[in-house]
């Protein structure tokens, strides 16, 4: 097929585009509805485990006792990185944590025993190995660029706490694992979104599943995308106090200064995640004495409140940050945290693609000149 020439219908961004059919993820924006797999997103979040919800995505439905753990057995089995994956780092170690990220899985594929392996099975090993050693490479550089060593993994830990201990050096506490735990269920799956729409179009070609996530991270990185947790937290300290916001909040949005952390090209009401994380963020910021953030979001969203009767809502993100500030989190790897929990979903949305695969090839409408004379060199002003 041609590229377009003549006047059609442009969907710009793809908006309202039905590109293909998904068992992965219903999401329903005007009642405010997310399920993995039919199972709904309350019950993932207050009862299930992020490897669990991993091994729903990947196989379509929860695990039993014995399912589960051989599951979480390779899982932390495969957090260890390959001593030449690490110097990578230690290479790249001045660069946003994002961009070494992307770096590391590339390299990753170099070292993959079934890198050459398109099958379904070898690609499930793959997704395997990307999803407990993306925590490790983004502990990995922070500790490397802060002047330390990085840590082995500790294979009693779940793959939320093990993060946590590999980033800080001390084992943390049950809430706070459990807080990131929840987060990374909370963003493991959401439907066709830019990161999972691009490595559905990297795989269609039949590319490799790490050069997918690759292009998943890339997309990931742009700020319409992620970087909303990080913005928000900058907000909150800007504010500095909840008795500010108001006045800040009608400040920013005179000027037309978008306020990060509201609003979602989906939901029309309050994003379902977001009720998660504001309950993490309450809880911790009482149990660590800093209740100040929490009051902060709370102003800041009481201040916004006029929107909401126009769809702006509160997104996961608007949370996250303060929950991530209180576990000591750096800001520049709050977006690689929504990489870390993404990530099974990236691997199941490009498994899901290779089922039925059509390489993706979508049309631009011309408009540029047309039937100019080519002129020689010399005749050219």
């Amino acid at each position: 097929m041609t590229e377009s020439t003549t006047a059609q219908p442009i969907a710009r961004g793809l908006k309202n585009v039905v590109i293909d059919k998904t068992a992965l993820c219903l999401i329903d924006g005007e009642s405010g509805r997310l399920a993995y797999r039919g199972y709904d997103i309350h019950d993932l979040a207050e009862k299930s485990s992020f490897e669990e919800v991993a091994y729903l995505l990947w196989h379509g439905d929860l695990p039993n006792a014995s399912q589960l753990e051989r599951f979480d057995a390779a899982l932390r089995a495969a957090r260890a990185l390959p001593h030449d994956v690490v110097e990578v780092i230690r290479r790249v170690s001045a660069a946003h944590p994002m961009d070494v990220l992307r770096t590391a899985v590339s390299a990753l594929a170099a070292f993959d025993p079934d890198a050459g392996d398109m099958s379904e099975e070898a690609n499930l090993r793959k997704g395997t190995r990307l999803t407990a050693q993306a925590p490790a490479i983004v502990a990995a550089h922070h500790r490397i660029r802060s002047g330390e060593q990085p840590l082995a993994p500790d294979p009693g830990l779940s793959l939320a706490a093990d993060f946590l201990y590999t980033l800080h050096g001390k084992r943390p506490d049950p809430e706070a694992a459990r807080a990131i735990d929840v987060d990374l269920i909370l963003h493991a799956e959401h439907g066709s979104n830019a990161s999972a729409f691009a490595a559905r179009v990297t795989a269609s070609t039949l590319a490799d599943l790490h050069s997918a996530v690759v292009s998943a991270i890339g997309t990931l990185k742009g700020p319409r995308h992620g970087g909303a947790a990080e913005a928000v937290m900058k907000l909150v300290q800007e504010i500095g106090e909840p008795e500010r916001a108001e006045a800040v909040i009608a400040a920013k949005r005179e000027r037309g200064e978008k306020i990060m952390g509201f609003g979602h090209r989906v939901y029309r009401v309050e994003d379902p995640r977001a009720r998660h994380m504001r309950e993490r963020a309450r809880e911790l910021g009482e149990k660590m004495g800093q209740p100040k953030w929490f009051r902060i979001l709370t102003a800041i969203q009481d201040a916004m409140a006029p929107l909401a009767e126009r769809g702006v809502n509160v997104n996961v993100d608007f949370y996250a940050g303060a929950v991530y500030y209180l576990l000591g989190i750096p800001e520049d790897v709050f977006v690689p945290m929504f990489a870390i929990g993404r990530m099974p979903g990236w691997v199941a949305q490009v498994m899901e693609q290779w089922q039925d695969n059509t390489l993706m090839r979508p049309l631009l409408e011309y408009e540029g000149p047309r039937d100019l004379e080519y002129l020689p060199l010399e005749r050219r002003l």
